[in-house]
């Protein structure tokens, strides 16, 4: 039996917007308001102002909550600073990327863990099963929040008349509760975007009030709203993972190229760690024979490559798309990509894609396509 998709609490303000709306992740989402092209660029050049409440939101919290994250992820979680966040992942036993997760330290025992919407339930089931044996408590809060972003370069000032939170101290990757239009709120300087921005984390009944507020605050500064559609290209043009198309169960964190997020020595009683065998392995097979190798690939024509063609060179395959669009900022389809390692030199020449049977000539390139002036 199909279920209805969970509504977010800005559903309401979504199709008052005359939001496309779709089913993800088991939510009825915003794909786009109006002009997707539109939303990207005034990300780029001015704000956009997103739903993300269909995020996974999971607390940790007790003596041994340190502890029990350096067990249960791959990160040195142990060293997070109160305020501070950190990106990681969760992995098998074998070493397979359940998902990637960003983890905020709350306090001096108490952590949130944000995972992506799809894996929300396998990272609490995970969390919640690895949890025996540690003074740490496993909370579902998916329910008790609503998150908003403000993404692009007018996102400070837009936030900076809301609220008196010392947004010019706040580092990226870093969060401090504050009050943004009256509504308290987690403020963390992160973002999926590739530029700067914040993520609002508010309780579900105060999500329209902050909607509101923010749009009259941004509007007249070029702020839109902003759906997932062009939230895919902006992660796409600044070379962020996404899971499912550049992250899944049969990768490691060094076949995705991520291995640095691994951390063999932390800083908790014990170095084990849940896939702690599989990943020293997987390193050593990096450092012997490299795996395929995340690259970035720009059209020269202006077919667009979609997640699962084939890469090919010299009439073989040699690698495979994860994720293409066109780019707005560059003006050209682009793709990610996994190729053998001997073809992922930026400026490797004679690799196309397979599109329908025809190779399209790329570029290959080092990603991100796009980065942010500081």
């Amino acid at each position: 039996m199909s279920t209805a998709p969970r509504l977010t609490a800005l559903d309401a303000v979504h199709r008052s917007l005359g939001a496309t709306m779709t089913d993800f992740a088991g939510w009825d989402m915003p794909l786009r308001y109006a002009s997707e092209r539109d939303e990207h660029n005034a990300v780029r050049t001015k704000a956009g102002l997103f739903d993300l409440s269909h995020m996974g939101e999971i607390t940790v919290t007790g003596p041994a909550a340190a502890d029990f994250l350096n067990f249960a992820l791959v990160g040195n979680i142990g060293s997070v600073g109160v305020g501070r966040a950190r990106y990681t992942m969760i992995v098998a036993e074998d070493g397979g990327i359940l998902d990637d997760l960003i983890v905020y330290r709350l306090g001096e025992t108490e952590y949130m863990v944000v995972a992506n919407a799809s894996n929300a339930q396998v990272v609490l089931d995970a969390l919640t099963a690895r949890a025996e044996g540690f003074d740490a408590e496993v909370r579902d809060d998916r329910d008790a929040y609503a998150l908003l972003a403000v993404q692009g370069p007018e996102s400070p000032g837009i936030l900076k008349s809301l609220t008196d939170a010392d947004l010019d101290g706040l580092k990226y990757y870093a969060g401090l509760p504050g009050t943004v239009a009256g509504v308290s709120a987690l403020i963390a300087r992160t973002g999926y975007t590739g530029e700067d921005g914040f993520e609002l984390f508010v309780s579900p009944g105060d999500a329209e009030k902050l909607w509101g507020a923010l749009m009259e605050a941004g509007t007249p500064v070029g702020m839109v709203p902003a759906g997932l559609s062009c939230r895919d290209t902006l992660r796409l043009e600044a070379g962020m993972p996404l899971y499912g198309h550049e992250l899944t169960a049969e990768l490691t964190p060094f076949d995705a190229g991520l291995g640095r997020v691994v951390k063999f020595e932390k800083t908790s009683q014990s170095d084990s760690f849940v896939g702690r065998g599989a990943l020293a392995a997987a390193a050593e097979r990096a450092e012997t024979a490299p795996p395929r190798k995340l690259v970035g690939l720009v059209a020269e024509g202006r077919r667009v490559p979609r997640a699962g063609f084939p890469v090919v060179a010299d009439g073989k395959v040699i690698g495979e798309v994860t994720s293409g669009a066109p780019s707005p900022t560059l003006g050209k389809p682009i793709a990610m990509a996994y190729v053998d390692a001997e073809h992922a030199a930026p400026g490797t020449e004679g690799v196309g894609v397979d599109i329908r049977g025809t190779h399209e000539p790329y570029e290959v390139v080092a990603l991100p396509f796009y980065k942010r002036q500081k």
